[in-house]
């Protein structure tokens, strides 16, 4: 069930309202009932998948919490993590692995038959195991107390706004809310919907339409011009911010509605003005993810510098396989690890000439901030290439396009709009992002957006949300005959 459908604007009020109907003994019992029928939309036979890693990881919890020893623990601590990154291992890895495997051995002259088994990846499958097993770490590590109630903690990993693609939360945040039953509160459910109406903007207004630009260049990049493949690679960094962006805000709209208030997955990206700055206001619950349990474990920062750069790479070439079993994305992820540390190293030589030569920093000029916005965006943009393109193959295409032809022109004769967006919607495209930026640099200076819009007059805030509403409605791009369009993440 995907949140820009039919089913999910009758299936979320319902499950809403009869929330707030219910005794409270019973309210978490309905989120869960509601959680598991959401997840069911997709693949009945997968609910089991999602079982077996809240049960293992449920079940491995109270043993670590039980368990004396150092050894019986760390025992524990490996078997629930090997038993879960197994199962998505086999689902997301197994042809990958088989492929690559058998090109080795054919390499020493043994030759196997292909593994052409179709694996049906399952939604959502590297979110909640992501979930589960930072749960498991944290009581492990003896930061949380393990929850004795099964049905609570399956709702913690099945909860229905954020399980398919995020954010993922920590038990700190959101276990203890989904324990207390929560009261209606007019002014979450105002706040909840205005959020979902912007998320939902974000998704079919601009990610979905800039789509069609995108999807038109790259599935047919042989014999474009390379300046196609240039407009079409920026335009899915755009794509891929609303799409996901998108997704994270209606999922925090629609938990605040009943009380929940998950994490901010996004924060003007955009705007950063380098790779590092960057990870931290992108995806934000993932790359605190990885920070947290795999960083400061294989070291972080405290053996060394080398070390540190070495943990910087391994850190992103797993975030890289996190979203795909493919060499390009293991590319995008090493690339974003090599910005961080030339970066590192070009912050330390200023740093070492600075104190050298007893010079003040000073202010830093317009000019230099706009340059290093500039840079950080034409990086994240050219490693966005490969991970669109979804193969080294592909990407080869694109790069030798750009490189063969760059007839800039194409960008000024109009010839754009035979990729399947008219002149007037694209009009209305350029005015989307322009909203979009503005409300991004609103939050990139500190404005929490939200709380400004409430203290405007009730007719400013009106006027405003049926403003956005018919402009979704008019101006929304909703596929083929009305088909939904997926969201991006849903494949990782």
């Amino acid at each position: 069930m995907l949140f820009n459908s039919l089913e999910f604007l009758i299936f979320f009020p319902v499950v809403a309202v009869i929330y707030y109907l219910i005794p409270d003994k019973i309210k978490y019992i309905w989120l869960l009932a509601a959680s598991y029928y959401f997840y069911m939309q997709w693949n009945p036979v997968y609910v089991f998948l999602l079982l077996t890693s809240t049960v293992v990881t449920y079940t491995g919890a109270l043993i670590l919490e039980r368990t004396v020893s150092t050894r019986g623990r760390k025992i524990c601590l490996f078997l629930g993590l090997f038993i879960n990154l197994s199962i998505l291992g086999y689902f997301k890895y197994a042809s990958f692995i088989m492929l690559y495997l058998g090109k080795a051995l054919s390499v020493i002259g043994i030759h196997t038959a292909p593994f052409e088994k179709d694996i049906l990846l399952p939604v959502g499958i590297s979110f909640f195991t992501l979930q589960a097993l930072g749960y498991l770490i944290d009581v492990y590590r003896k930061d949380i107390y393990a929850e004795r109630n099964f049905l609570k903690y399956a709702l913690f990993i099945s909860f229905f706004p954020q399980l398919v693609a995020g954010p993922i939360e920590r038990s700190k945040n959101l276990l203890k809310q989904l324990s207390e039953p929560h009261r209606f509160s007019f002014d979450n459910l105002r706040e909840g919907m205005l959020i979902m109406l912007y998320g939902f903007f974000l998704k079919i207004v601009i990610a979905d339409r800039v789509a069609v630009i995108v999807d038109a260049v790259y599935n047919e990049s042989y014999g474009r011009p390379g300046f196609y493949i240039i407009f079409a690679t920026i335009l899915f960094s755009l794509q891929i911010y609303c799409d996901f962006y998108g997704y994270s805000t209606i999922a925090k709209g629609a938990a605040l509605t009943i009380g929940v208030r998950l994490m901010d997955n996004f924060n003007a990206p955009y705007y950063s003005k380098s790779i590092k700055e960057f990870w931290r206001r992108w995806h934000i619950s993932l790359s605190t993810w990885f920070r947290d349990y795999l960083y400061i474990p294989l070291g972080g920062n405290r053996k060394g510098r080398l070390r540190k750069y070495i943990n910087i790479i391994i850190v992103f070439a797993v975030s890289g396989l996190w979203h795909g079993a493919s060499v390009s994305f293991i590319v995008w992820g090493l690339l974003h690890g090599l910005y961080q540390v030339i970066e590192d190293v070009i912050s330390s030589v200023k740093s070492f000439i600075t104190a050298r030569r007893k010079l003040s920093p000073g202010s830093e000029l317009f000019s230099d901030r706009l340059a290093k916005l500039a840079v950080t965006l034409f990086l994240t943009a050219f490693a966005w290439l490969f991970f669109r393109a979804g193969s080294m193959s592909s990407a080869r295409v694109l790069l030798e396009g750009i490189a063969s032809d760059l007839n800039w022109t194409v960008l000024f004769n109009k010839s754009v709009y035979s990729l399947g967006v008219s002149e007037d919607y694209f009009h209305v495209l350029l005015i989307s992002v322009a909203l979009l930026a503005f409300i991004d640099r609103l939050k990139y200076r500190g404005i929490n957006v939200t709380a400004a819009f409430f203290r405007q007059r009730w007719w400013f805030r009106a006027l405003a949300e049926a403003g956005l509403l018919l402009f979704i409605i008019l101006f929304g791009c909703y596929g083929s005959a009305y088909d939904v369009q997926q969201f991006i993440y849903f494949q990782f």
